[in-house]
């Protein structure tokens, strides 16, 4: 009988932050918010490992938009449900999600990974044509979902139903159009280009372990999302004492949900496995930005609840400064160490003018 080949810390522990989760209730105290917020990391951790092992069963790129697509999937539930529930800043709460999470990838998990990269191996090389395609597809729904909406006649940063239909439908074709090139059509794009990883050579994993470690993936995920949200609450209070915007609520909320992935892309490259790591970072960003407006689009028709996809004049010129950056960066198949410090200064200077507007 084919055993589960698991380290037993990354079962238990996001079994016990569900299980603390629900016997704390929203009365907890101190002590059980400090040992919720220990689990919370915990359960980032776990669900890193877990992402690997599904990786290294099904072979990239499969792993990879695994990780994406599930952890997109969660941060749409999230941002669906406080919709529902309503509150101030409801209009903005996607897009202030979604930028922040595009913003936190394309700069600080890319960024970290170019450095660490750079300062282990010098220069690392990747496919071209994979990673092009991933910043075109990006570009082009960056700015149909989060700019365009600034310039069109209706209220400033809104679409009309008919555009939002519309936008959601374009947006899905691009994400769509990318994972059948990913998966199915050249699939050789995606796949490393050199490797040195030992992993490479490492016996597969047998399907019950795989099986396994997919479903506490989605436990981790699960339990991350909700930990998240439950202690916000908390965050924002110390937020709000610090004199800071509220917007900083969402930043803080998005980087605990990309952790997971930016943990993984970070793991990859240190094993030189930079197309790996591309290929989760640039993958998770088009999964956040081409599933998340979609399905919140369709709450916002559903519901008659107005939404707010265009971002301000700072942000706008952050996020093109972004993407012209990455896009320079990576026009070459070699990426060295200044990339990634460019990429860490520019995402330092949007932490900086989301707190000092």
């Amino acid at each position: 009988m084919k055993e589960i080949h698991l380290p037993k810390w990354t079962m238990l522990v996001p079994v016990a932050a569900i299980i603390l989760y629900f016997v704390a209730g929203y009365d907890a105290g101190l002590f059980l918010k400090l040992l919720l917020a220990v689990l919370l990391i915990g359960s980032v951790i776990a669900s890193v490992h877990h992402a690997e092992v599904i990786a290294h069963r099904v072979g990239e790129p499969f792993g990879t938009i695994i990780l994406a697509i599930a952890i997109t999937t969660i941060e749409v539930g999230l941002i669906v449900s406080l919709m529902l529930a309503g509150g101030d800043g409801v209009k903005e709460l996607a897009r202030d999600t979604v930028f922040a999470a595009v913003m936190i990838i394309l700069t600080a998990i890319v960024g970290i990974c170019l450095l660490k990269g750079g300062l282990k191996f010098k220069e690392q090389l990747y496919k071209l044509q994979g990673v092009n395609a991933a910043l075109i597809t990006l570009l082009s729904i960056i700015v149909l979902t989060l700019i365009l909406p600034n310039y069109t006649s209706g209220a400033k940063g809104e679409y009309s139903v008919s555009q939002l239909i519309f936008v959601s439908v374009v947006s899905l074709v691009l994400y769509g159009g990318f994972i059948f090139m990913q998966t199915v059509r050249h699939r050789d794009y995606f796949l490393p280009k050199e490797s040195q990883s030992e992993d490479d050579h490492a016996e597969a994993p047998n399907n019950i372990t795989a099986l396994s470690s997919l479903a506490f993936l989605i436990l981790s995920l699960i339990i991350v999302v909700l930990l998240a949200k439950y202690l916000s609450k908390d965050i924002e209070t110390i937020v709000v004492e610090m004199g800071a915007p509220k917007s900083v609520v969402g930043v803080i909320i998005a980087a605990i949900v990309l952790l997971p992935e930016g943990l993984a892309a970070y793991s990859a490259v240190k094993s030189n496995r930079l197309q790996t790591s591309l290929n989760l970072a640039l993958g998770s960003a088009l999964a956040s930005i081409g599933l998340t407006i979609p399905a919140v689009a369709m709450v916002s028709i559903l519901t008659e609840m107005p939404i707010v996809l265009g971002i301000n004049n700072t942000s706008t010129v952050l996020l093109l400064l972004s993407m012209l950056t990455i896009m320079f960066s990576l026009a070459t198949g070699k990426t060295n160490i200044q990339q990634g410090i460019v990429l860490l200064v520019i995402f330092f200077s949007y932490l900086f003018y989301t707190v000092v507007p």
